[in-house]
């Protein structure tokens, strides 16, 4: 109720509720006091014998209905519902929220605590913390790079051994904690088919079929676009760019001509949410320690 823009919309929310609370009130004790005309019919009659009569309500049931008035006025006593009061418990859902994580924060934090002074790749080593880590990925991670971590077209697959940021424990950690923006330029204002060159060039330096003819000039046209400066001259990528590693098989986004060259000619832009804000440093480190399991014996890949 905080973007009240005045008082006169506090007032009319206020009126309005107790206005229908007690206009209830008011029905019910005016249909109790009616008379009624016991075993007198309405006039309605369905099929032959089926008649409607006009017996009074049950005692208990008006009570009943008493008793959820009462109910509802005790409420808005008790709690916010009537404008901008607060009601005299002074709850609010986001307190409550509060002292529900700050209970269970309490329960959790020393083992949380534990494994943060802990060293990443002995977390990676724990059965225990990576169950925990697992956990974290499941609800917070899955849904990028899915449920057994191989990633998707566009979303990294997190267990090979290929890194675009390296693979370290400390960028592992820096990765979750402040997110990765993944730029590629587009090139668009470069031939289409020096761009075609340059597809088939890429292509052969996984191995992957290509016009040897266009590899030549694509070789060219390689450090003369500048992509050696990013990838560096033998190809191979540079980690502190994120300028992903051409000489291996790992594609993020596929390895046909026609997906490179778009890739060239369009750019690509990538990003990795931040998560330490969210989760902080201990579920951070945890869900590092998970990732970094993820390879073969739980070393850094």
């Amino acid at each position: 109720m905080s973007d009240f823009v005045n008082d006169f919309w506090n007032f009319y929310v206020i009126v309005i509720v107790l206005a229908s609370i007690l206009a209830c009130a008011v029905l019910l004790f005016v249909q109790s006091k009616g008379k009624v005309s016991q075993g007198s019919t309405m006039g309605h009659v369905w099929d032959e014998t089926l008649e409607e009569y006009n017996n009074p309500m049950p005692k208990w049931w008006s009570w009943l209905f008493y008793l959820t008035v009462a109910f509802g006025l005790l409420y808005l006593v008790l709690y916010p519902g009537l404008g901008t009061f607060k009601g005299v418990l002074g709850w609010t859902s986001v307190g409550q929220h509060a002292a529900e994580v700050a209970k269970v924060d309490a329960q959790v934090k020393p083992l949380f605590e534990k494994y943060a002074q802990m060293d990443l790749a002995a977390v990676a080593a724990d059965k225990e913390a990576n169950e925990m880590g697992k956990r974290l990925y499941l609800t917070y991670c899955m849904q990028c790079h899915g449920a057994d971590a191989r990633g998707a077209r566009g979303f990294p697959n997190l267990a090979d051994s290929d890194w675009q940021w390296g693979g370290e424990p400390a960028q592992i950690v820096e990765t979750i904690a402040n997110g990765r923006n993944g730029i590629m330029p587009p090139h668009g204002h470069l031939e289409a088919e020096t761009i075609r060159d340059l597809a088939n060039y890429v292509r052969s330096l996984s191995g992957l079929p290509a016009d040897s003819v266009r590899v030549a000039k694509g070789q060219e046209a390689f450090t003369a676009s500048g992509c050696a400066g990013c990838h560096g001259p033998d190809a191979k990528g540079m980690a502190a760019l994120g300028a992903p590693n051409l000489t291996d098989r790992t594609w993020l986004y596929g390895s046909s001509e026609a997906t490179i060259t778009e890739t060239i000619t369009k750019g690509r832009n990538n990003q990795m949410p931040a998560w330490k804000e969210f989760l902080g440093d201990a579920k951070v480190h945890l869900l590092a320690a998970y990732v970094l399991s993820l390879s073969t014996g739980g070393a850094a890949k």
